[in-house]
């Protein structure tokens, strides 16, 4: 008969033997591979492992007080949750998307910078040295904005001037605001996109006394309360309007038409909000001068063709980690953002169909190997749609209803009309978010397309968009600004203008320092023999670039 009381000292032995085996072990693998004279050899490693003893295992495990300290050292289960939400959180959304767990409106809080002021509404001004360090980041690779800064910030051409501004809030846009500021302006800013605010840099605009009224996530309620307080204020009287959709300019006409009246200029960066100002011109009823940045060279040849050729990559990828080497795509639209995508997606080995109903752009997209379609013709063998037209009901809910599972559904014009989103509101489909901007639409047969931005802008809403193009756009916008603000009574009526083709080939110049960019000067004879001036302008307005 065995002795129960034996075996069990027997057993204790021989783990104790074990451990001590295992740090000889140890002290051998650690010794060897701290050597500075030899590397490793197969045949020592081989050596090493081979002289890690190996028993049967023990009935009865030994708890040693060490590891019940290391163990205590692993993360709380709320502190599990906190840890995986927040590297779920960091692979698609900023700093700014959900970094508080605060859930409370900005609406409802009361924030007081360290100025003391309260005039200003944001997700958390405590983000604001946050924010300062990615204004910063984006000023490196926005040299020709800060040189325009430098060079007219002693004239002060803006002085007098009270800006309202609906723009996308990020970094870039904030190096703009400040410069204007610099200029001589007071600003009083809100957000153009109810997603593409970063909450950091609204807080850190806040914080040096802009008032902003934005934050990523508002409601539509939110979206226009916050323009209604830009524009709305005791003591203060804008003059000068800088809008990217024509969401401010339409609010301000339709609600406040007194004020309205006595803006001295608007500028307007979006074929959405240059076509509404259109109306407004062709209906006579626009009474004060507009500029139409969009349709400058510098705004639709940079920022609308090769801003949109590489942020639209990144929208996708950050959202949805899709593949596109072989997938089929449609691009509504091929103007220069229509380009711009299809460009980057046949790069990277997609094969890509276009939609137009104009024959000029329809020519221009076959000469560059893409087939020109009808979207219904395709529409059940696609795999991501991309509408880039500023038209509304691009894909009828119709043609969601034929789209295979799994389908990616998005948007990169302005306005959120192109992809009928609404219509996707109803019993039977069942909305599944699955990460930040990205939903999943489910038919009652378990069918999936995958939506993203509810349909709004997606390089914006999802993801950056690169420093130096956007300079190119600010710079255009803050010379447009002043031009209009200083410009004598009577050279611009209530109408809409292009930029001047002089101001748009000094944006143009001054970013050609970058590239450490020579240009070659016309002597007389030659600026005799075309008819030019030497110093420019170098094309008719009617040129085509």
């Amino acid at each position: 008969m065995t002795d129960p009381a034996g075996e069990t000292k027997l057993e204790v032995k021989q783990a104790s033997k074990e451990v001590k085996e295992s740090e000889n072990v140890a002290e051998k693998y650690s010794a060897m591979t701290v050597s500075k004279n030899s590397e490793v050899t197969m045949g020592e490693l081989s050596s090493v492992f081979s002289a890690v003893p190996t028993h049967k295992p023990v009935k009865k495990q030994i708890q040693f007080v060490e590891d019940k300290q290391e163990f205590s050292r692993f993360p709380t289960k709320a502190g599990r949750r906190s840890l995986s939400r927040s590297i779920s959180q960091s692979s698609t959304d900023s700093y700014s998307s959900d970094s508080s767990d605060d859930e409370t409106s900005p609406r409802d809080k009361t924030q007081v910078n360290s100025k003391g002021s309260t005039d200003f509404c944001v997700k958390n001004i405590k983000q604001a040295e946050f924010g300062r360090r990615e204004i910063e980041i984006a000023q490196q690779d926005m040299s020709a904005l800060i040189s325009l800064r430098k060079r007219a910030q002693s004239e002060k051409p803006l002085a007098g001037a009270k800006i309202v501004g609906c723009t996308h809030i990020t970094a870039q846009t904030a190096v703009l605001i400040e410069t204007l500021v610099a200029l001589g302006a007071q600003c009083r800013w809100t957000a153009c996109n109810i997603y593409s605010t970063q909450n950091e840099v609204a807080a850190a605009l806040s914080e040096t006394g802009v008032a902003v009224f934005a934050w990523k996530g508002e409601s539509e309620d939110d979206f226009w309360w916050c323009i209604d307080r830009c524009v709305n204020t005791e003591g203060w009287q804008p003059n000068m309007i800088l809008d990217d959709g024509g969401d401010l300019t339409h609010w301000m006409y339709k609600k406040y038409p007194n004020v309205f009246k006595k803006i001295r200029g608007i500028v307007e960066e979006s074929v959405t909000g240059v076509h509404r100002l259109y109306q407004l011109s062709k209906a006579g009823k626009l009474c004060v001068p507009a500029m139409n940045v969009n349709d400058s060279v510098t705004k639709q040849k940079f920022d609308n063709l090769y801003c949109c050729r590489e942020s639209i990559l990144d929208g996708l990828k950050r959202t949805t980690d899709v593949m596109f080497g072989g997938k089929q795509v449609v691009v509504c639209g091929y103007g220069e953002v229509g380009k711009g995508c299809s460009a980057a997606l046949k790069a990277l080995g997609a094969i890509v169909y276009v939609t137009e109903i104009d024959p000029i752009c329809a020519l221009q997209a076959c000469m560059d190997g893409f087939r020109v379609v009808k979207l219904n013709e395709v529409i059940r063998q696609v795999d991501v749609i991309i509408t880039c037209t500023g038209n509304k009901n691009v894909v009828t809910r119709d043609q969601l209803d034929r789209m295979k599972n799994g389908s990616i559904v998005c948007n990169m014009g302005h306005s959120n009309t192109e992809i009928d989103v609404a219509s996707l509101r109803t019993p039977e489909l069942t909305w599944e978010r699955v990460r930040s901007q990205v939903d999943h639409v489910i038919w009652p047969d378990g069918k999936r397309v995958i939506l993203l931005a509810e349909g709004r802008l997606l390089n914006l809403s999802c993801s950056t968009v690169p420093t130096f193009v956007l300079s190119i756009t600010a710079t255009t916008q803050a010379l447009a600004l002043i031009e209009l603000y200083n410009a004598p009574e009577g050279r611009y009526k209530q109408d809409v203008y292009l930029l001047p083709k002089k101001m748009d080939e000094y944006v143009a110049s001054l970013h050609l320092a970058t590239f450490d960019a020579h240009l070659t000067e016309l002597s007389d004879e030659q600026a005799k023999y075309l008819g030019l001036n030497k110093n420019g302008p170098f094309k008719p307005n009617y040129y085509r670039y």
